[in-house]
């Protein structure tokens, strides 16, 4: 019966059998820059983090910016979680495709962060010279809320719309953990069961 069920469960997608990434959500508005700006601008985006791969996965959707965008990339880490200011750590002078001259879009795309090109050299120099300490920099700044994503425009050139990655809970956590109510609701009905026989 439970391995029934835990195929079933399997099979429906129900359980999650991704490995360890880490999710963040970002929600980009021009007051979340730093200093704060009227933009109308708005966007929203998700970065996942692999630690087995070492893949950053980018996904961002953006409209109504005042000007056309110039550049977009992650910065990191800044002196107190979610404020501040911090030097481009991810590629530069902006993400590989990410569309230009536009004041709406949307973008994808997966960085290895064992490759020296998915950052800004001068991050890599700052962080013991190598992609292995300037990734473990990159995602504890991540974990740690210490890290922003913006979108730079023709009008505000130090970035018109940002937003700080924050840790979201894995897709499968809540189906593991409505799981575990299931469990819990199954096993309180066979002792009640059991008492009544």
């Amino acid at each position: 019966m439970k391995k029934i069920l835990l195929a079933a469960l399997l099979a429906s997608g129900l359980i999650s059998v991704q490995g360890q990434s880490v999710f963040y959500s970002v929600i980009f508005d021009g007051p979340s820059e730093s200093p704060p700006n009227a933009s109308p601008g708005t966007g929203n985006g998700t970065v996942s983090y692999d630690p087995i791969t070492h893949l950053l996965t980018l996904q961002a959707s953006f409209s109504g910016l005042t000007g056309t965008t110039t550049a977009s990339h992650i910065h990191a880490a800044t002196a107190v979680a979610f404020t501040g200011n911090a030097g481009v750590a991810t590629t530069t002078p902006t993400f590989a495709g990410f569309p230009l001259g536009v004041t709406s879009g949307t973008y994808n795309n997966i960085l290895n962060l064992t490759l020296a090109s998915s950052y800004n050299p001068s991050y890599v120099t700052a962080h013991g010279g190598t992609t292995t300490q300037a990734e473990l920099d990159l995602t504890a700044a991540m974990a740690a809320g210490k890290a922003y994503w913006n979108i730079h425009s023709t009008t505000f050139g130090g970035g018109e719309i940002r937003g700080f990655l924050v840790a979201v809970p894995e897709p499968g956590t809540f189906a593991l953990a409505g799981l575990g109510a299931i469990g819990m609701a199954v096993r309180v009905w066979k002792n009640r069961r059991a008492r009544k026989a």
